[in-house]
């Protein structure tokens, strides 16, 4: 069970210390009036979230931050870089900012749905191939492709050339009145598809078109886990999720 102290370190983005000053200051209070000045006072996770004031500003407690972003192309997943603006860049203002971590990754070149949290063990459950999660892309291609082959079952038997075989759901060419408007397809694209892996293997998108003679032009993530990047999100936006997609979706 966190205690009062703990989450206001997290939330606020300040060391233990800070807070304990901040208690002690009678700065921290709910707004019927009560003052909170035990930073060890145990919170039930069922409280939460918690509304707080702290020096009369509302302050929302949470456990972890949940967060759906639609990335765009042109800036990078990872916490730093000397070259690109980053994803992480476009949440400031988002809660506990300081220790949000991205489920998975996107290159610089793709652009959708990037989900983000708080939550390590999350993180692990909807990344690691063993999990089988799915993720749906919407691609633009330079031309057709050859269609792959399939067992007995109709199930996709490809190979790549590094003699991996991706665990490819679906592959059907995508109508565009279907395309999601996170994909922006590029000049001289000749045809769109899209695509439901079970894996996140590097740049598996590419390759597995790569391997059936075309050329991604350009991608975008539309869905992670079941959960889809809604369309009227922007490009850079961000809203807070209640929870993740469970993994098993």
């Amino acid at each position: 069970m966190p205690r009062l102290d703990q989450l206001l370190a997290r939330n606020l983005g300040r060391s233990r210390r800070e807070v304990t000053r901040l208690l002690r200051r009678g700065a921290v209070s709910r707004p019927g009036g009560e003052t909170l000045r035990a930073g060890r006072t145990p919170i039930e996770l069922a409280e939460l979230p918690v509304e707080l004031l702290v020096s009369g500003v509302p302050v929302r407690l949470r456990e972890h931050a949940h967060l759906i972003q639609h990335k765009p192309v042109g800036v990078v997943t990872s916490r730093n870089d000397p070259l690109h603006p980053t994803a992480l860049d476009l949440l400031e203002g988002a809660p506990m900012h300081a220790l949000l971590r991205a489920v998975g990754r996107l290159d610089l070149d793709a652009a959708g749905l990037l989900l983000w949290t708080t939550d390590t063990p999350m993180i692990h459950a909807l990344t690691h191939p063993k999990r089988r999660v799915p993720r749906t892309y919407h691609v633009a291609l330079a031309r057709g492709w050859t269609p792959p082959p399939r067992g007995v079952d109709g199930s996709i038997e490809l190979e790549l050339a590094d003699r991996s075989r991706p665990r490819i759901v679906e592959l059907e060419p995508l109508a565009e009145s279907a395309r999601h408007p996170a994909l922006e397809p590029p000049e001289g694209t000749g045809a769109l598809a899209t695509i439901t892996l079970l894996d996140g293997a590097y740049h598996e998108v590419k390759r597995i078109f790569a391997a059936l003679d075309s050329h991604v032009l350009r991608l975008a993530r539309v869905a992670h886990a079941g959960l889809w990047l809604p369309e009227d999100l922007a490009a850079g936006a961000w809203r807070e999720l209640d929870s993740l997609p469970n993994a098993a979706a």
